[in-house]
């Protein structure tokens, strides 16, 4: 990981991003420590709330860091904290320190975004998913594969895209007893259904 950040910035890339998954009793002690490497090496660290998508993970709600918990040891840390303006609609809204160091938080488990979520994925295979939490996805493969033209799957994608009603992490966060999203059989039979095959 050090040497790809290193080759990053060699190229002369700006606006490097550095993503870690927060997890209570695993990292949460770490994050004076990564927001000052993110700092060092000039990058701004994403700070994600762990995400109960797929099933693999052994996710467990108390091992959720919400965004108001990360924000109060990280002010411990470093002092006042200001929100910054939003001016995009990526997932992450973003923090400043005194110093004007900026730091990320995506909380989508305590406070979804889906409303203005604009993000899909593509798997390696061609499925399209339109939501992390989605349980199917559309065989762009199939398309291509079967000669439709870019004006074609341009067409279907916007259809599809127009249509969209993904609301998976507010429909979760509504959950009273709530487990990872998939059992491990699930997975086994269709592993389009775990997040890092997802590009998540």
């Amino acid at each position: 990981m050090l040497d790809g950040i290193a080759a990053a910035r060699t190229t002369g890339m700006s606006g490097l991003k550095l993503d870690t998954v927060v997890i209570a009793g695993i990292n949460d002690g770490e994050l004076p420590a990564l927001l000052d490497f993110a700092r060092t090496h000039g990058a701004e660290i994403r700070f994600i709330e762990y995400m109960d998508v797929g099933g693999a993970t052994q996710w467990r709600s108390d091992r959720v860091v919400s965004r108001a918990r990360m924000l109060e040891l990280l002010g411990r840390s470093h002092g006042p904290i200001t929100s910054l303006p939003r001016t995009d609609a990526a997932p992450a809204d973003r923090f400043a320190l005194a110093d004007g160091t900026s730091f990320g938080i995506i909380a989508s488990v305590t406070q979804p975004f889906c409303r203005t979520c604009d993000r899909s994925r593509l798997t390696a295979d061609g499925m399209w998913y339109r939501c992390l939490y989605a349980t199917d996805g559309t065989d762009l493969r199939s398309l291509l594969r079967g000669g439709a033209d870019d004006a074609a799957i341009g067409a279907r994608i916007a259809e599809l895209w127009r249509a969209r009603s993904d609301r998976g992490a507010e429909v979760r966060a509504a959950v009273d007893d709530r487990r990872p999203l998939q059992a491990a059989a699930r997975l086994r039979a269709d592993p389009h259904l775990e997040m890092h095959t997802r590009g998540g």
